[in-house]
C-alpha cells in the first residue's frame, strides 16, 4: 500500500477515536462473569426497539454482555438491570446514547461488496453524465469507509465536483471516527492503488500502520446522526442514490418495512436504492422496481 503523501506524527493524538477504552481498575470482570437473565434481555430488547428499532433476540445474550460489560464495570454497576434503570431514566439520554453506540454493529471496510461500486461506475454514472449535480446518501455509514469509497469514485469520475455524499449513522461514536478519517491499513486493502495514491496519506511515527483520507476529499463528505426509525425529524431532501446496506437485517419485519418506506420517500423518482447482498426485499409492498438482486429503482 503506497501513497504520495505522508501523515506525520502529532504528539498527544491517539490513533482511533473508536478504539476500546482502558479497563477500569478494581472492578474489571465483575459483570463479564455474570450471566444475562431472560428478564435482563427482555428489558434491553424493549429499550433498543423503542429508541432505534433494533431487534435483539434472546440468542444475542452473549453480544449484550460483551458489548456492555466493560461500561458497567467503569460505572461500578453490578448488573444489567441496574444499568437499564440508569439509561431508561429521563435524565439518562447521554448514557443511553453511549449504550446505543456500544451495541450497534459497525464493522466495515473500504469498497465492501465491490459489485455495487462497479454498477455505479459502469451503469449509473454514464446514465447521469449530463445531470448537473448528484446527491448520494450512505444511510448506515458506520465509521465512514462506505461514504469515502463513494466520494473517491465520484471525485475520480466527476472531477468538476458536481456531487455530494452524506453519511449518517445512529452511533455518535462511529461518526466521530468517520469525520476524523484515520484508518488502519487493513481497512483499505480493497482501495484501488490509484485512489490510494491520490486520496490517502500514509501514516508515519505514531500513525504507522494507518492512513488518512486527504483533507480536500473529507471536505466533500458530510456526516450527521440519523435514526432510521425517526427520519421524519429531518428534511434532508431527495437523493439520486442511497446505499442502505447490511442494516435492515437488524430490524423486525414491521420496522424493516417502515424504514424502507421512509428511505424510499427520500429517493428521487428514477433514483436507485442499494441494499446488502444478504438482504432481500422480496414480497414487500414497496414502490420499487428490482434491477437485480440488491439493486432497486424507484419508478420515474
Amino acid at each position: 500500500m503506497v501513497s504520495t503523501g505522508k501523515l506525520e506524527s502529532r504528539k498527544g493524538v491517539g490513533h482511533s477515536a473508536a478504539g476500546p477504552a482502558a479497563p477500569a481498575s478494581g472492578v474489571a470482570g465483575t459483570v463479564a462473569e455474570a450471566e444475562v437473565s431472560d428478564q435482563d434481555m427482555l428489558l434491553f430488547q424493549q429499550l433498543f426497539k423503542q429508541y432505534i428499532g433494533l431487534h435483539l433476540p434472546l440468542s444475542k445474550k452473549a453480544l449484550l454482555q460483551s458489548r456492555l460489560s466493560h461500561r458497567l464495570n467503569e460505572l461500578g454497576l453490578r448488573g444489567l438491570a441496574q444499568y437499564h434503570r440508569l439509561i431508561s431514566d429521563a435524565d439518562g439520554a447521554e448514557e443511553r446514547q453511549r449504550a446505543i453506540d456500544l451495541i450497534t454493529t459497525n464493522e466495515t471496510y473500504f469498497f465492501r461488496e465491490q459489485s455495487h461500486f462497479d454498477f455505479l461506475t459502469r451503469e449509473l454514472l454514464p446514465l447521469w453524465r449530463d445531470q448537473a449535480h448528484l446527491r448520494v446518501w450512505s444511510a448506515a455509514s458506520a465509521t465512514g469507509e462506505e461514504a469515502y469509497s463513494l466520494a473517491m469514485l465520484l471525485d475520480n469520475h466527476r472531477p468538476a465536483g458536481s456531487w455530494s455524499v452524506f453519511g449518517s449513522d445512529i452511533s455518535t461514536r462511529v461518526l466521530r471516527f468517520a469525520r476524523r478519517a484515520l484508518y488502519p491499513m487493513a481497512r483499505g486493502q480493497n482501495i484501488p492503488r490509484a485512489y490510494l495514491r491520490r486520496y490517502c496519506l500514509l501514516g508515519t511515527g505514531d500513525y504507522e500502520g494507518h492512513f488518512l483520507v486527504q483533507a480536500d476529499l473529507r471536505a466533500k463528505v458530510e456526516f450527521a446522526q440519523r435514526n432510521l426509525t425517526a427520519l421524519h425529524e429531518h428534511d434532508d431532501g431527495l437523493y439520486d442514490l442511497i446505499f442502505l446496506r447490511n442494516v435492515i437485517i437488524y430490524f423486525d419485519c414491521d420496522t424493516k418495512l417502515q424504514v424502507l418506506r421512509d428511505v424510499i420517500a427520500r429517493l428521487r423518482p428514477g433514483g436507485y436504492l442499494i441494499v446488502g447482498h444478504s438482504e432481500s426485499l422480496h414480497g414487500m409492498a414497496l414502490d420499487l422496481l428490482m434491477h437485480s438482486p440488491s439493486i432497486y429503482r424507484r419508478p420515474p
